[in-house]
Formats: structure tokens, C-alpha cells, sequence
């Protein structure tokens, strides 16, 4: 009879190590350390500046695989050199758990049967947020993060905030990251989710103590800052990059053009002249004049009419690269029916002034409208045939 084998065993098999950053987590790090060693020897800590008594509790497990350096520079910079270490070691996945008792050793098993259920996938261990002692800061913070994160990429989670991951290194490679502090850990989840990693979510417990327990490290007016300025950098690179990059790769494969074909354009549970309209939506969404913004009003607006979302955010990247040039030509072009003898020419002979640059921007913005418009209907209309010419509506009765 052969015996089952043991965690650790899973551990080296996956080529896995459970990696925990600390500072001055000296009161509950040894109960976490001693946890996660029953589980599997493969345990990286990363001392990250600590000046408390860490380094003792350290001295205590001579078996971790120690990553030490001072000072203090942030949880960001101490996952980035733990993902590098673990990445030296031969290590191909790492678990991460916080240093403050919060997570729980025992949801070790239930990350490490994700390796073998989702393979290369980034796993959060998501938590019970309306547990007891849940900090309805943490709460409200969790919700506003989730909404940024499926603007960015597209997925809906139920938290993005956990710091009990599972991270796929091979998967990641060694991409060059930016930020230091816990903003590092949005940074890391959008940008693998740009990368194609697979992200999902598993349960997990998570252990809150009382307000007069607690011990945080995390400075709300800054670090607070500090993740609104990464989620508004985010946003404008989705808007202005991967999301254009994506549709230029989306476009690039035939398999994908039959697929849209078959399923939204043949599909026959909505009428004509609804898909119609939503290519002509999105033909007058894509033109105008509010950069930055098109994409999110489009689908905000496309289920408050409720279009086909689908045809609306494909052809509401008709102003994308690399057609943006020829849009905002075509818009200004439009724009001199509006301005009459004071219309320009896309130049700017007399030097760049404040004058100059509002007479130009009236006309770009008159034009785009009147394009927006007037494309819409047209690619309405010119849908609408063919449309009736290549498709049978289904009819009731």
C-alpha cells in the first residue's frame, strides 16, 4: 500500500515555496512561521528593514531561506526581491502570506490544488469580507479596487486586496516593475492580467483581531495617493495601448472574424436593426470628442439602451491607432462647414498661442460631432442592408 504523498511533497513536485514578507511583525511572526513550516520546508522570508526583535525570532528557524536587507523599503520592493530570489532558487510558483497572523496556514492545500486545476494561473485567495473585525475601511477600499481592476483588465473578482496569492514566476518571467509600496500589488495583478496570466480567485480564511489589536503598517494618506495616481496611470495605458493593442491582436486572427461573425452578427436572437444600431453606436462613440473616455461611456451606454456590447466596443475603436491621425484630419476638415471665414487649416503659421490653439481646438470639436453623427447613420443604414441582405431574422408566431 503506497502512502499519500505529503504537502511538502506537493510543494517540491510543483516546484512551489511559500514566501512571506515581514517588518516588525515580531509578535505574530513566529505562530506564522511555525505554521507554514508544518506544511512544507520550502518557506522564503523576506526581512525587510525590520527593527523590532524580527531578527531573533528569525534566528529561531535556521531552516528559512532568508532574504535580509535594511532599511525598511516598502512591501512592494520586499515581494519583488522574494519573486527574484524564489526565481534564482529554481522555484516556479511562490504562495504568499502576510506576517501578521491573518492568514491562515491551513488554506496552503486548497493554493497548491490550484497549481494542478489552473496551471500558470495567478490565484487570490479570496476572503470573507463581512466576516467579524472586517475593517469597513478595508471593505469600501476592496470595492473601489475591484471596479478599477475590471476597468484595466476587463475581469471581475471578488477581491483584489488579498495578499494570500499564488503567483505563477515562470508565467511572470522578469518583467521590470515600478512601484515599491502596497500599490506594488494592483501593479503586479493588472500587468500579469495584460500579460494573458490567467487570474482567478479561491476561498480562504482570514483572521481580523479586535481595532485594539491590530497592527498596520499601511499609511492612509499616502499610500492612498500612491493607488490612485498607479490606478489613473493604469487606466490611461489601457485606454490608450492595451486596448488597442488587444483589438489589433483580436483582428490579426481569421478564427476570431468567423467567430464574430457566427455570434454576433448571424446570431439570431437580436433583430437587425438592433445590431444595426449598435455598429452605428459605436462608429459615433469611437469619433466623439471625449478622448480618454470613449470605451467606458460606450459600454455604460451600450447596456443602458441595451445594445450588443460586443459590436460596440469593436467599432467604437475606430479612433484608435493607428487610425487616430486620419479621424481628427476627417473631424477637422468637417469642422470648417462651422466656422465659416475664421476656418483654419490643420497648421499652424503663426505660431502656437493661446489664440491659435482655441480657434483650432472649436474646429476639431465642431467636426468630430458633426462626423460622429454622420458616420453613425451611415454605418447604421449601410449595416442595416447588409445586414437584411446576408441575414434571417428570426420571427415570432
Amino acid at each position: 500500500m503506497t502512502s499519500q504523498p505529503t504537502h511538502n511533497e506537493h510543494f517540491e513536485r510543483h516546484r512551489a515555496a511559500v514566501l512571506i514578507p515581514t517588518y516588525n511583525n515580531a509578535g505574530t511572526l513566529s505562530a506564522v512561521l511555525t505554521d507554514a513550516l508544518t506544511y512544507t520546508s520550502h518557506v522564503i522570508v523576506v526581512n525587510d528593514g525590520a527593527t523590532d526583535e524580527t531578527a531573533a525570532v528569525l534566528e529561531q528557524f535556521p531552516s528559512l531561506q532568508l532574504v535580509s536587507y535594511s532599511p525598511n523599503r516598502g512591501k512592494g520592493v520586499a515581494l519583488r526581491r522574494g519573486f527574484s530570489y524564489a526565481l534564482e532558487q529554481g522555484y516556479d510558483y511562490v504562495i504568499t502570506m502576510d506576517a501578521d497572523g491573518q492568514h491562515f496556514a491551513t488554506d496552503l492545500p486548497t493554493m497548491l490544488q490550484q497549481i494542478e486545476e489552473h496551471p500558470g494561473a495567478l490565484i487570490i485567495g479570496a476572503r470573507n469580507l463581512h466576516q467579524e473585525n472586517m475593517p469597513g475601511k478595508s471593505t469600501s477600499a476592496n470595492k473601489v479596487s475591484n471596479f478599477w481592476f475590471q476597468v484595466t483588465t476587463g475581469l471581475k473578482g471578488p477581491d483584489t486586496q488579498s495578499g494570500y496569492r499564488l503567483y505563477p514566476l515562470q508565467r511572470m518571467g522578469r518583467m521590470h516593475y515600478f512601484c515599491t509600496k502596497y500599490e506594488f500589488e494592483i501593479e503586479v495583478l493588472v500587468r500579469s492580467a495584460w500579460k494573458g496570466i490567467k487570474v482567478d480567485w479561491t476561498p480562504v480564511r482570514v483572521y481580523y483581531p479586535p481595532p485594539e489589536e491590530r497592527v498596520s503598517h499601511f499609511r492612509p494618506v499616502r499610500d492612498v495617493s500612491r493607488i490612485t495616481v498607479l490606478n489613473t496611470i493604469l487606466v490611461l495605458v489601457t485606454f490608450l495601448y492595451i486596448k488597442p493593442r488587444d483589438l489589433v491582436r483580436f483582428l490579426l486572427k481569421k478564427e476570431n472574424w468567423k467567430k464574430m461573425w457566427k455570434e454576433e452578427v448571424l446570431k439570431s436572437d437580436e433583430s437587425n436593426i438592433r445590431k444595426a444600431a449598435s455598429i452605428g453606436f459605436g462608429i459615433f462613440m469611437g469619433i466623439i470628442p471625449i478622448w480618454g473616455f470613449q470605451l467606458l461611456v460606450s459600454i455604460l451606454l451600450s447596456i443602458k439602451f441595451r445594445l450588443n456590447k460586443a459590436l460596440v466596443l469593436l467599432f467604437a475603436h475606430i479612433s484608435t491607432p493607428p487610425l487616430t491621425p486620419f479621424v481628427i484630419f476627417a473631424s477637422f476638415l468637417a469642422g470648417r462647414v462651422w466656422m465659416g471665414q475664421t476656418a483654419k487649416d490643420l497648421v499652424f503659421s503663426n505660431g502656437i498661442n493661446f489664440d491659435t490653439i482655441r480657434d483650432n481646438l472649436l474646429q476639431y470639436v465642431f467636426g468630430s460631432i458633426t462626423l460622429a453623427v454622420l458616420g453613425g447613420l451611415l454605418a447604421w443604414i449601410v449595416s442595416w442592408a447588409i445586414l437584411t441582405i446576408f441575414r434571417k431574422e428570426r420571427r415570432n408566431g
